[in-house]
């Protein structure tokens, strides 16, 4: 039977903290250094997926959704349909974004989207989701106070608008279809996309502008 010997085990402890430097980005390398020394993981496997989240999938591909459903009538009813469906004809379906409901915002009308249970996030529309909306206070506040989280994002809005806050889970993901800015009627599907920012499809970004 594998024994427990504590003092062993501390002293591992011990030796881990005082190699990896105290910078999480250093320690991160540090990891993976010693990953790739131990052929656990190849290190261009490593980039490619750093470059895929951070040039190719980021919000991204969230962004050409949107746009797409700016210019495109038919799409957007689609979209709003069958959220899972429609990004299916860009190709971007998958485990994080099964069962895709997409809400749009409206001069009457803004989305809020939220994890009150942990953080479940459309990460492949929408890359690598931010500190705050994993944070407990986010999760808790957005649906208690939500007209307060918005203004602390900078989004004040009056009375005569709602807020519909939505609860993201494992098996369901929301897209906010942010609203189209004034201005932009020249503007190709390409153009429109680099307007498109992250916080505007999660719902804490609502005012969009042309050349912001």
């Amino acid at each position: 039977m594998t024994s427990y010997d504590s003092k062993k085990i501390s002293d591992i402890h011990q030796h881990l903290h005082s190699e990896l430097p105290s910078d999480p980005a250093l320690r991160v390398k540090a990891l993976e250094s010693l990953l790739v020394e131990k052929g656990m993981v190849d290190s261009g496997a490593i980039d490619a997926w750093i470059d895929l989240y951070a040039e190719e999938i980021g919000p991204k591909r969230g962004a050409r959704v949107v746009a797409k459903s700016w210019v495109d009538p038919a799409f957007r009813a689609r979209l709003l349909a069958d959220g899972t469906a429609a990004i299916s004809e860009f190709g971007y379906q998958g485990h994080a974004t099964g069962h895709l409901v997409a809400v749009e915002n409206t001069p009457k009308i803004h989305n809020l989207v939220v994890c009150t249970l942990c953080s479940c996030y459309p990460f492949s529309l929408l890359g690598m989701s931010p500190g705050w909306y994993k944070s407990q206070e986010y999760r808790a506040r957005a649906v208690r106070d939500p007209r307060g989280v918005l203004k602390e994002f900078g989004v004040a809005l009056g009375d005569d608008v709602e807020i519909r806050v939505w609860d993201s889970t494992a098996e369901l993901r929301y897209l906010v279809v942010p609203e189209r800015p004034a201005g932009t009627d020249g503007m190709n599907e390409d153009a429109l996309a680099t307007l498109v920012t992250r916080n505007s499809m999660i719902g804490t970004d609502r005012n969009l502008k042309a050349g912001a």
